[in-house]
């Protein structure tokens, strides 16, 4: 009879139901499964992680695999919390509020781009793994010092994170990223003549920024932007003066 998901995710942690299905006893470890799958979607993105492909580095049949995850939207499910649980934690310490946020938002950054697959598993249940409570646990920390009640706790972290998610898809490797500044360089002054005297707002501030950033856009000001405006946000709650 299989696992239930919560039972893989706590697979080995001392209470979780031991045993299976009778049999041989397998060639491959669930935790060799998705070691696998993360493997692959690190190197292929997630669209290459199918059970015939496991099994296929694994060296077992796809039946195989299913008697290790269920399904595949529990395989990512796993694979999720994996990355989670090997995530570098940044350490908290005495650094000011600001800081400790930061590094939260910076460390989700660095998990995202290294992982982009991660941006596609949308599935709530990942919330009950322990690489990512442990995640939460320490990030919550960061919070400490400010006058947050737990609910809105859990609401600053979200926004937290929801920004260094949207982050992280903003920065994906786009394939035309890299030519951009010649194309705007080439393309800017006959842009201006198509437009004339028309979105005049349009054409001051994207010139402004284009100038500034030799693109149409650029994720790393956006980023320093928005982290700025962030923690002003978080500001309010701050414990004591100087916040």
């Amino acid at each position: 009879m299989p696992r239930e998901l919560i039972d893989l995710l706590w697979r080995d942690h001392p209470a979780a139901p031991q045993g299976g299905a009778r049999g041989p006893r397998s060639r491959v470890t669930t935790g060799a499964v998705v070691d696998a799958a993360v493997t692959l979607a690190d190197a292929e993105g997630l669209a290459a992680v199918t059970v015939r492909r496991l099994g296929e580095s694994l060296g077992v049949s796809a039946m195989s695999v299913y008697t290790h995850v269920n399904s595949r939207d529990d395989l990512l499910v796993l694979m999720a919390d994996a990355t989670y649980a090997r995530m570098p934690l940044p350490a908290h310490g005495n650094a000011h509020w600001r800081t400790r946020v930061r590094r939260v938002a910076e460390a989700n950054l660095a998990l995202h781009l290294h992982h982009p697959w991660l941006l596609e598993v949308d599935d709530d249940r990942t919330a009950f793994g322990p690489g990512a409570i442990a995640k939460y646990d320490h990030e919550l920390h960061a919070l400490d010092p400010l006058l947050l009640d737990d609910v809105a706790r859990d609401a600053a972290l979200t926004f937290v994170l929801d920004f260094a998610r949207a982050a992280a898809r903003a920065q994906r490797p786009r394939p035309r990223a890299a030519e951009m500044p010649q194309t705007w360089a080439r393309w800017a002054e006959r842009l201006a003549e198509y437009l004339g005297d028309t979105h005049t707002l349009a054409q001051r501030v994207g010139s402004a920024a284009g100038e500034a950033m030799n693109a149409p856009s650029s994720p790393a000001h956006a980023w320093e932007f928005g982290m700025a405006r962030m923690l002003d946000s978080l500001a309010v709650a701050a414990d004591g003066p100087g916040s």
